[in-house]
């Protein structure tokens, strides 16, 4: 769970949010670089004067400033659709877990082994105990094995919703009058908050 000292992402709880924080790394250091060199090289055009007489006509540099942000659009799109390639594929799911997200609460059913449904409403601040987190935890949690392939299928009765976790790296759209599905695989047990956001 984030803390308000918190400025990275939430450590991962699946394989799929470790890809996620794998790629976020890479697309960031390959920002990094771009962004001191571009810096360094506004420093040096700032405090230098001096001035190349080739420079003003040169096909070898606009051939190099063509090509290397081709290059570097490639080095990012590659690993990104990996991702949304693995993101979008639905294994064969062990369990089922229908989601219907309300106006303020989240209704869930297991259908592949009980027809067992509960609602799950936050808890008021009110009524909270001193180990409660506000605007987190609800009365009715919905229970998951780890080490299982999952598959979620969310909808919504009145608005549209987004079932997140961040930590697991999922966030689906609940929209009345659609199924929406994804899967994921939980590899730590734990306790894990989401909000719809």
């Amino acid at each position: 769970m984030s803390t308000w000292k918190t400025l990275l992402l939430q450590d991962s709880s699946s394989p799929l949010m470790e890809q996620l924080m794998f790629f976020h790394d890479h697309t960031l250091l390959i920002l990094i670089i771009i962004t001191i060199l571009v810096g360094q090289l506004l420093v040096s055009m700032i405090y230098n004067k001096f001035t190349h007489r080739f420079l003003i006509d040169g096909q070898l540099i606009e051939m190099v400033w063509t090509i290397l942000p081709a290059f570097i659009l490639i080095l990012i799109a590659l690993p990104s659709l990996r991702l949304l390639y693995i993101m979008d594929e639905i294994y064969n799911p062990l369990l089922t877990v229908k989601s219907i997200g309300h106006q303020w609460y989240w209704s869930y059913e297991y259908s592949d082994y009980q027809n067992m449904e509960f609602d799950s409403y936050m808890i008021p601040s009110t009524d909270l105990k001193s180990f409660n987190f506000r605007l987190l935890d609800v009365n009715n949690r919905l229970m998951l094995p780890y080490n299982t392939q999952i598959r979620i299928i969310t909808s919504s009765l009145d608005v549209i919703h987004s079932w997140t976790v961040p930590s697991l790296g999922i966030k689906i759209d609940s929209t009345p009058g659609r199924l929406n599905q994804t899967n994921f695989n939980i590899n730590r047990a734990g306790l894990l908050f989401g909000q719809c956001s």
